[in-house]
């Protein structure tokens, strides 16, 4: 006996076929959506771990900004002590300038030159005198250059004949301005007696 099916199974299988096919799609989607959740939530673990990170980071920036402020401020303590004590340590070297000076001229002043007047102005020194001739001049600029380690650079800013008027004799008039010069260690810097400096009346 044949049988003969006569209700409609293309439409039943098209319908199970859409079936399955929005099932799929549904648990396509739900499957999508969980992946994209665990993505998105892993993601979000990472950005607060990195925030965490710079969080801590920017915490300890700011203790070192206070560090190395407390550091400046120490630095600009120690610039100015040593100033401090590079100004005494110049205080106490400068005191015996004005010994060394006159010994100094003691020892390179040739005879036939006398000073009329002496000026310190910080380390340069003007010589104002009388000497019996120019060679006598030229003398005291080599003792001055050479032959002391206090005195240094000296240098002849005018020099001018004249007449005694007691004797009428020529003289040379000059100024000479020359550096004081600190030596790298304090030493005796003459063997010659200690005697009174030639000085005429005047001005010292």
């Amino acid at each position: 006996m044949i049988l003969i099916n006569l209700l409609p199974h293309r439409e039943a299988a098209r319908k199970r076929q859409k079936e399955q096919f929005f099932t799929q799609l549904g648990l396509s989607a739900l499957l999508g959506g969980i992946i994209c959740g665990a993505i998105f939530t892993w993601y979000q673990g990472q950005i607060a771990t990195q925030q965490e990170r710079n969080s801590f980071l920017q915490g300890e920036i700011t203790k070192l900004d206070i560090e190395i402020k407390d550091i400046a401020g120490l630095q600009k303590e120690i610039a100015s002590l040593r100033a401090r004590q590079t100004a005494v340590e110049d205080l106490q070297g400068d005191r015996n300038l004005p010994v060394h000076l006159l010994d100094e001229l003691v020892a390179q002043l040739p005879d036939g030159i006398y000073l009329n007047s002496m000026k310190q102005e910080n380390q340069s020194v003007l010589l104002v005198g009388i000497a019996q001739s120019q060679e006598r001049v030229s003398e005291l600029l080599r003792n001055l250059g050479n032959n002391s380690p206090w005195l240094g650079r000296p240098e002849l800013v005018e020099i001018v004949a004249s007449n005694v008027v007691a004797s009428s004799r020529r003289v040379s008039n000059f100024t000479i301005r020359v550096s004081l010069v600190r030596p790298a260690a304090d030493a005796p810097t003459s063997s010659g007696p200690a005697v009174a400096v030639p000085v005429a009346p005047g001005k010292v």
